[in-house]
């Protein structure tokens, strides 16, 4: 039976865009997949402890603390969520121009694991693997916040370079539009955006139930 690993860093509960990009994703493969499964694991909902990377990092191999022990047993309960999957969706959204708190949380204290730690053969390689990921704002070429996405450029590289996925990314803007009045005006373009962005959902999600890359 095929298993998707779904993992939601958004602090918003209801009305979550990245979210609700993943909703389709997830409803692409289910589709293809009826009888499959589906883990989950809500960063914003159950946030990993922020203390648990140094405790993990620094564990000696025998006579850890108490505290010690169960930060490097939680890292392997993260990698064993990644390695038991067939395939995986990661919906993370920006915060503050940078990457989610609570998923580079996740992402340091996955890293303490030996089978993701980086190295010439992650476990990880060559698995499937979508990443949706949701803007407020404009951050392309040529906006008056071109290069203000430091979040996108660095999941990749963990994801990408690190675990070596085989992954598709899902990039959505102005999601900030109808609740920021300052930005009314690209309503419009905003609209199509978004649009664009649930098409590629859609195409990701199909392709992600094959368990092959999306057309370019």
């Amino acid at each position: 039976m095929p298993t998707l690993f779904r993992l939601d860093a958004s602090i918003r509960f209801e009305g979550s865009h990245s979210s609700r990009i993943a909703d389709i994703v997830e409803s692409e493969w289910r589709a293809q997949h009826p009888d499959g499964a589906v883990a989950t694991r809500h960063l914003g909902r159950d946030p990993i402890p922020a203390d648990a990377w140094p405790q993990a990092a620094f564990a000696p191999p025998t006579g850890r603390s108490t505290h010690q022990q169960r930060a490097v047993d939680l890292a392997t309960e993260l990698a064993d969520e990644l390695l038991a999957a067939d395939v995986l969706l990661l919906a993370v959204p920006l915060y503050n121009f940078g990457v989610s708190q609570h998923f580079k949380t996740w992402t340091d204290l996955a890293l303490t694991d030996p089978r993701l730690a980086p190295g010439d053969s992650p476990s990880l390689a060559g698995k499937r693997a979508v990443l949706a990921t949701v803007r407020g704002g404009a951050y392309g070429a040529g906006t008056p916040r071109e290069g203000w996405d430091h979040a996108t450029p660095w999941m990749r590289r963990i994801l990408e370079d690190v675990w070596n996925l085989d992954l598709d990314v899902v990039e959505t803007e102005f999601t900030l539009v109808g609740t920021n009045p300052a930005l009314d005006q690209f309503s419009d373009l905003a609209a199509r955006m978004h649009a664009e962005a649930e098409e590629l959902a859609h195409e990701y999600g199909r392709a992600l139930a094959k368990g092959a890359r999306a057309a370019a």
